[in-house]
């Protein structure tokens, strides 16, 4: 059963914040939607957002500032929360790349973290499934977008379901997470030492194993403190270009890896999202 959080009017459509017991990830998820006043005449196409360490659904929904274009280019834009939560969640307070707002859109499967940290299924199954019954959407039509952490949850969803999504695109992705130093420890707790079993968690090393998607858009700051430790942007043209898979890398000059930058290239990702949802 879904509940209504919060809702209010915004640029003539309604952004709302939903909470629901999650059978997936076993305890209570929040999430946010904004519908486009074009939703009033029938179905509309679903966008993505997938938010980056620490944050909620609450931070692109309060800074990102997407309503204006997606109200006018008719875009549902739905964001998932990042982890479960809650009493009972294992979590490792101090560690802020790990546990509570650090689920990295996996599945986990180590023990204490498999029974609730199963982002990857909630994103791409239950949560789709409680926007379809309760949202005029049209899963038809579907793209994908996020930041960072997000940004990586995107590229990786979007490689592993690409007759699902007809676009994606990035901010400041982790194109790289087995190899960077603030994601790898959190692979190996969610997904144990093997690290084959990580390759499927890994947009670089998706796409060396055969995975394809049409084109990619990533925007990166060059001012961003996190790009040679955890970003690296450069991987991902690599393995593009060895792939043969079309990717417009656009690195912007003296940003950095806030939603100040995010905020300024919103409108091309909504644009470029709308484009190629038709």
């Amino acid at each position: 059963m879904m509940k209504t959080v919060s809702s209010a009017k915004a640029h003539g459509g309604l952004q709302g914040v939903y909470a629901h017991a999650s059978e997936t990830c076993a305890c209570e998820m929040t999430f946010a939607v904004f519908v486009p006043p074009q939703a009033k005449e029938g179905p509309v196409p679903v966008l993505w957002y997938l938010s980056g360490l620490t944050c909620t659904h609450a931070n692109v929904m309060d800074k990102g500032e997407y309503r204006r274009l997606a109200a006018e280019l008719g875009l549902m834009i739905v964001c998932p929360d990042t982890s479960p939560r809650g009493e009972g969640i294992p979590d490792e307070k101090d560690n802020w790349q790990f546990g509570s707002g650090a689920g990295f859109y996996v599945d986990a499967t180590e023990a204490p973290y498999a029974k609730n940290y199963r982002m990857y299924s909630y994103v791409t199954g239950e949560l789709p499934a409680l926007v379809a019954a309760h949202f005029p959407a049209d899963m038809g039509r579907q793209g994908i977008f996020g930041h960072s952490m997000g940004g990586h949850g995107a590229l990786t969803i979007a490689l592993r379901n690409p007759d699902r999504f007809a676009s994606c695109s990035a901010f400041a992705p982790i194109v790289q997470p087995s190899t960077a130093g603030w994601s790898r420890p959190a692979l190996e707790k969610y997904l144990g030492p093997d690290e084959a079993s990580w390759r499927g968690c890994d947009a670089t090393l998706l796409i060396a194993d055969g995975h394809r998607f049409p084109e990619l858009l990533v925007d990166q700051g060059t001012a961003d403190g996190f790009l040679d430790e955890g970003l690296r942007p450069w991987l991902l043209d690599e393995a593009c270009r060895a792939a043969g898979m079309e990717l417009t890398l656009r690195m912007q000059d003296g940003y950095d890896h806030s939603y100040n930058f995010i905020s300024t290239f919103m409108d091309d990702h909504l644009k470029w999202h709308a484009q190629r949802m038709g």
